[in-house]
């Protein structure tokens, strides 16, 4: 049976799970990380698509989909039949309205749901895929054999993620790390334990570290310009960002991310055909 979702529960790990998905919902973040949310964008999720071999007729679940980016190009890309979780209600809206002004409407739908109790029922997709969003989960055990719960036998998840080499630095810890998701990031080696005790059998693990480098040049550009059209007065942005700190940061991270402390992987696994 599936567990049934509680929004208003109150606990430690969901305060922390409403924290990030009204941080990750607003203008201030898609200002900086634009439209997708991840290393290597649209084109990675492509990629990842081509390792699942998805196909027209086949049923993904995208597992923190965010404003629905992934999940609306790997429909329009393979054809398939992509459902969207995601914990925030207005990433969800915000992702919904999205799907309405492309072709492929009819094979999109988001809802609201916690990646550690998915609202769906067993065995139901052909293929789970998680972007960047797998290391921010507080009990990421739970989320791995949530996976393997709703996947078909033969079914094949798709992670991408931030992966970590030692401890993370000091100055790389607090707020700003769990936006950039650096707070959680597992090695390698962790990540297979998490699939591997969740009752998966791992297929590939590539690794693309050259998209994250990528990515905090990117983000750290706009950055720049973000603070010049508020110093303009040509934007407004709540909460009093501030720029010195985030400027800091991203120094700290791209030093790191050149220094080999952190990457970037795509690893597949795949559920037992056996009924087990």
């Amino acid at each position: 049976m599936t567990p049934e979702y509680d929004a208003t529960e109150k606990t430690d790990t969901t305060a922390i799970k409403f924290c990030c998905a009204k941080l990750y919902q607003s203008d201030w973040i898609q200002l900086i990380l634009g439209d997708a949310f991840h290393p290597g964008g649209v084109a990675l999720t492509e990629h990842l698509g081509v390792v699942l071999n998805l196909q027209p007729g086949l049923r993904v679940l995208d597992v923190a989909s965010g404003q629905g980016t992934s999940a609306i190009r790997l429909a329009q890309r393979f054809g398939c039949m992509v459902v969207g979780i995601d914990y925030g209600t207005e990433a969800v809206n915000k992702a919904m309205q999205a799907a309405s002004t492309t072709g492929v409407s009819h094979l999109v739908s988001f809802q609201q749901g916690d990646s550690e109790r998915l609202p769906v029922p067993n065995e139901t997709f052909d293929a789970v895929i998680c972007e960047c969003a797998f290391c921010t989960f507080p009990d990421k055990q739970t989320a791995a054999s949530e996976f393997r719960r709703v996947l078909k036998p033969g079914g094949r998840v798709g992670l991408s993620d931030l992966t970590r080499r030692g401890n993370v630095p000091e100055d790389l810890q607090g707020l700003l790390a769990r936006i950039a998701c650096i707070a959680d990031a597992q090695p390698i080696d962790g990540y297979i334990h998490y699939l591997l005790d969740a009752g998966l059998t791992m297929n590939k693990v590539e690794q693309h570290d050259d998209v994250l480098a990528d990515m905090v040049q990117t983000i750290h550009g706009r950055l720049l310009g973000a603070e010049v059209l508020v110093k303009l007065k040509k934007i407004e942005l709540p909460g009093g960002v501030d720029f010195e700190q985030a400027k800091a940061f991203m120094r700290s991270a791209a030093a790191a991310v050149k220094a080999h402390l952190f990457g970037y992987a795509v690893i597949t696994a795949t559920k037992s055909k056996m009924n087990t």
